[in-house]
């Protein structure tokens, strides 16, 4: 590969690794805005995926504030079951509409969050709702790699404080992302020459993901709110113009 592919790739680890260690979630959006111009598809979701989980690993060890199993637990075991349906749904359904509907109601549903200050706060459904809100993200890490938008959304609809917010969505993460990666080595979708980008990866992004993580445990309760729903938003944005053109 040229050059020129090895910087971009590093520039996107970069990037990526500031912004999850900022946000706790965020990776796989933010490099692919890079890579998805100067790699294969293949390869970019195996260095999207490893280093969201690397950076998610790196970022629970420098943030363990607000962890709470039994507030984590109904989202793991859902989006566990949801990682196969999203797996068997994926031949099945029309992904690209599945994802502009999604990307459109973020695009909606986000701003009006972060410029309404007096929505309700959603308290109904109990664990069982953060079950199928875990179930939802399982299904969309199948569908095609976006773990944390539904979580990410649900927790802000709840107002959980800014420590639980990030606890919940890191470690749901976590766990979704190291059920992807053993997936990815047991299926083959590892090669031998995916390893030489890879090792361009992880050491880019190591120190931004800890500065990221640092700056984070300074920030206001109301700048981690805009932060998060302007990834959301950018998400929603990632989404439909993923897809969209496709429809069209």
């Amino acid at each position: 590969m040229p050059v020129s592919t090895y910087l971009v790739v590093a520039l996107g680890a970069v990037v990526a690794g500031f912004v999850q260690g900022l946000s706790g979630f965020g990776f796989g959006l933010v490099s692919l805005s890079f890579w998805a111009w100067v790699l294969d598809p293949k390869l970019g979701a195996f260095l999207a995926v490893s280093g969201a989980f690397t950076g998610q690993v790196v970022a629970a060890l420098s943030v363990r504030r607000g962890f709470d199993s039994q507030r984590l637990a109904p989202f793991v075991l859902g989006g566990l079951a949801g990682i196969p349906l999203g797996v068997l749904l994926l031949p099945r359904l029309d992904a690209d509409w599945f994802k502009v509907i999604l990307g459109g109601l973020l695009l909606v549903w986000c701003p009006t969050m972060m410029f309404v200050r007096n929505l309700p706060r959603v308290t109904v459904g109990g664990r069982f709702a953060d079950a199928l809100v875990g179930l939802g993200g399982g299904m969309m890490g199948g569908l095609g790699g976006f773990t944390g938008v539904l979580p990410t959304l649900w927790c802000t609809l709840r107002r959980y404080e800014r420590d639980v917010q990030r606890a919940v969505i890191q470690n749901f993460n976590l766990a979704m992302l190291t059920v992807t990666v053993v997936t990815y080595i047991a299926t083959g979708l590892v090669t031998r020459d995916m390893l030489p980008m890879l090792a361009v990866v992880l050491p880019a992004m190591l120190i931004p993901t800890v500065l990221g993580a640092r700056i984070y445990l300074g920030i206001s309760e109301a700048s981690f709110r805009t932060l998060v729903l302007s990834l959301l938003t950018l998400s929603g944005l990632a989404l439909v113009g993923a897809s969209l053109p496709r429809i069209l």
